[in-house]
């Protein structure tokens, strides 16, 4: 998807001139942060044969897909809010976002079915019937939120920043632009105690069998959608500052390297923290800083042809991509886990980077179908405003 907005002729000058702006470099970002989730996923996976390899890869991707979720949050904000045009209406945005949303959704629910009946894992009837019409993550239970197409989960978190945007973008285009900065600082320092919240004032039993949690405190910090709100509510506070010229100019270099040492911080910190309150201070700088690229007029790896058509078809990839990491595992042959599962076979060093490439290479092949022959022709044909 394109985005667009009026746009400021100096990165430090407020919106006043009438143009469009394409930021093609934070649509080219979109596709490494589904990358990071994908690699997330193929982590957990542990499909090689040597533990030691398997447990490598976690503890390097241990919360890659955290901060690939947690990016797009605090991205949805500032496209939305960079997206607003004049006369809009809550009704005819609502109508884009189901649009644009719901069409992915129901074929990839569809197919999630198909498979896991196949496989003999369907889930009852509930849960179910709470992930189509996501809803999921307002339960704190794995059950619901695992089920059919387990990565949902944050779309329907998503359903409630889009529910709430007009009100919020409303609420925040009547704070002074003087003023934006200490609420900007106010939102992440929130997002920050969210794990302190939670370790002080949720159960912390039973444990997860994979960290020191329990999945109610999990759950809190990480899929709670009015948490995570605060996320987005960031990134609408982060585009109001570039659009009335009260963004500083942040090398994006700079902002790289504090990303990247906000996700090793992120590996490293209590079990909790390592979900977002590590890393939601660096992303929120690093989209201000990236959309600086297209702002004066750079050029860029981000905003190339490639990386922006792998951009644009991130979010049929993110739906797509652990369907076909679990269930093509399980293709493999169907072998007991340690978790009381099933899953795939173990594979050598060369038979587990073969794999997870090749679901990489058919996540791409099939996120194009999707994007080619659904999003895009539904978007063009039924998320167009009517006059």
């Amino acid at each position: 998807m394109t985005i667009t907005q009026t746009a400021p002729a100096l990165e430090t000058s407020p919106v006043s001139q009438p143009g469009v702006t394409r930021l093609d470099a934070l649509t080219g970002l979109r596709f490494i942060a589904a990358g990071l989730v994908f690699i997330f996923h193929g982590a957990l996976l542990f499909v090689f044969s040597d533990i030691n390899v398997s447990l490598g890869l976690m503890g390097i991707a241990g919360t890659a897909g955290h901060v690939g979720v947690s990016f797009f949050f605090i991205l949805s904000g500032f496209v939305l809010t960079w997206s607003v045009k004049p006369g809009d209406s809550a009704p005819k945005f609502w109508r884009r976002r189901f649009f644009k949303i719901a069409p992915n959704h129901l074929v990839t629910f569809a197919l999630a079915l198909v498979l896991l009946g196949v496989a003999g894992t369907l889930d009852g009837v509930p849960q179910t019937l709470a992930n189509l019409f996501l809803i999921q993550s307002w339960f704190p239970d794995l059950s619901y939120v695992g089920s059919v197409n387990d990565v949902t989960w944050s779309i329907s978190v998503e359903a409630l920043f889009y529910l709430s945007f007009p009100l919020v973008f409303w609420l925040i285009s009547k704070i002074k632009p003087g003023a934006l900065w200490y609420w900007a600082a106010g939102i992440a320092a929130l997002s920050l105690l969210a794990p302190v919240v939670s370790y002080n004032f949720l159960p912390a039993e039973p444990q997860m069998a994979w960290g020191p949690a329990s999945f109610t405190q999990v759950w809190f910090v990480y899929m709670f959608p009015v948490v995570r709100l605060l996320e987005f509510t960031l990134g609408i506070l982060l585009a109001r500052i570039v659009l009335t010229g009260k963004w500083f100019r942040l090398p994006v270099a700079l902002a790289a390297i504090l990303a990247v040492g906000g996700y090793i911080l992120s590996l490293n910190v209590p079990f909790l923290y390592g979900y977002v309150a590590a890393t939601v201070i660096p992303l929120a700088l690093l989209i201000p800083a990236v959309a600086s690229i297209d702002l004066a007029g750079k050029r860029s790896i981000l905003n190339s042809r490639a990386a922006v058509w792998l951009g644009e078809i991130s979010f049929a990839f993110f739906l797509l991509h652990h369907l076909v990491l679990r269930f093509g595992y399980l293709a493999l042959g169907p072998t007991p886990n340690e978790f009381g599962g099933v899953s795939g076979p173990p594979l050598s060093l060369a038979g587990g980077i073969t794999f997870l490439l090749a679901a990489f290479a058919v996540t791409i092949v099939l996120a194009w179908a999707l994007f080619t022959f659904v999003e895009r022709p539904i978007m063009r044909r039924f998320a167009r405003s009517r006059s």
